[in-house]
């Protein structure tokens, strides 16, 4: 499994309590979290940022995998449907790729690229904040497909 964002985060606490779901994530699911440079905002329209941004986003998703947009447009699960969910993926032996976009959101080509959208909130969320709650759901699926109590 895999989770490709956009830029680093910015705040030590915010970059602190990623990190720290990300490291729980891996005790449940192979996992490697990816970074790719943000688009500098004076570098053009919001178009061009967003498809510079999502061309660096697609160099480094392994070809063949199963890719997930989360976009403010995309499917919508509780917990235990993305539970349900991201375990029949592994059963699929799916290489799964999470992409977050910057702060402009994803490029169309990625969209395009991608086999399922996802939303994380009813919510417009900052690219950072996103993937902290992202990371924090595929954690909680750990705990879920195995039946463990949430470790909070």
């Amino acid at each position: 499994m895999l989770l490709v964002a956009v830029g680093r985060p910015r705040a030590p606490g915010l970059a602190a309590a990623i990190s720290e779901y990300e490291q729980r994530a891996a005790h449940y699911w192979p996992f490697e979290a990816i970074e790719v440079r943000e688009e500098p905002a004076k570098s053009g329209t919001p178009d061009l940022i967003r498809e510079r941004e999502g061309e660096r986003l697609l160099k480094v998703i392994p070809a063949g995998a199963h890719v997930v947009a989360c976009n403010p447009g995309g499917r919508s699960w509780d917990s235990l449907g993305f539970a349900k969910w991201l375990q029949q993926e592994r059963e699929r032996a799916s290489d799964v790729a999470f992409v977050i976009g910057g702060a402009l959101g994803l490029s169309a080509e990625v969209l395009k690229t991608a086999r399922t959208q996802i939303t994380l909130a009813p919510w417009t969320l900052p690219h950072e904040m996103a993937r902290l709650v992202l990371a924090e759901q595929i954690y909680r699926a750990g705990t879920i497909g195995r039946g463990e109590p949430y470790n909070k």
